[in-house]
């Protein structure tokens, strides 16, 4: 079955060059210009992932994946011809997971959303076993795509999974900005290496006791992140 993706264009131009080149790779398209719309999609059509212009008439793109946020966990590609920084890095502590900048070309939007839906799925076959860190505090099901932290379920965005299963791969080692989010993102990124930043805050909203002092995630200043937890015989 087609992924899903709902495309949340203005620009009637854009949003149809979008989906004649999105549905040429087999995907199905459900497109709008209204940002309130594009959240009563989200939740009757529930897409696959969501690419999202920022830069909307009637509500504003950040405050489409705020609301989006409340109720679903869907994977979104922005889209900004914003050029200060601070703008796209709200976009990404609010939730979404990657961006592009206008003008862009409509081949590098399919394969970055493809990439986004690649890191999404699972494939049991090729995943081990569920591994358990810290006595049982983190416990990581990658067949079913699963986390769980003391004892209760946590529900992700597609890159904060991709940040902590990355994390997971060697304990304690120390994975540098640069080294993690072309890890998480799965295709050579050239963009800045400190938005990495808004999606650990963001994990660490949902994982840790206390997000002011990690115990899970652990910063090493100067190099990047590490996994403080020790993974269990």
């Amino acid at each position: 079955m087609a992924a899903t993706v709902l495309v949340v264009e203005d620009e009637v131009r854009i949003r149809d060059l979008l989906r004649s080149y999105l549905e040429r790779e087999g995907l199905a398209v459900v497109s709008t210009g209204s940002g309130a719309e594009a959240i009563s999609l989200a939740q009757t059509t529930s897409p696959d992932l969501m690419v999202l212009d920022l830069r909307l008439l009637d509500v504003p793109g950040e405050s489409v994946i705020a609301e989006v946020r409340r109720f679903s966990s869907i994977p979104v590609l922005m889209l900004t011809a914003k050029s200060d920084e601070q703008d796209r890095l709200r976009g990404l502590e609010l939730g979404a997971d990657d961006y592009v900048t206008k003008p862009f070309s409509p081949r590098e939007v399919v394969l970055r959303v493809q990439a986004i839906l690649r890191r999404s799925g699972s494939d049991p076959e090729a995943t081990p076993a569920p591994l358990s860190f810290g006595d049982g505090d983190l416990l990581i099901d990658e067949a079913r795509r699963l986390v769980f932290v003391r004892g209760e379920m946590v529900e992700l965005t597609p890159t904060e999974w991709g940040v902590l299963v990355s994390l997971t791969r060697t304990p304690g080692r120390v994975y540098s900005r640069y080294e993690l989010i072309n890890r998480v993102r799965g295709y050579e990124f050239e963009g800045y290496e400190r938005t990495i930043d808004s999606h650990v805050k963001n994990l660490r909203r949902k994982i840790e006791r206390d997000a002011g002092e990690p115990s899970i995630v652990q910063t090493v200043l100067g190099s990047g992140y590490r996994l403080g937890l020790a993974l269990d015989a």
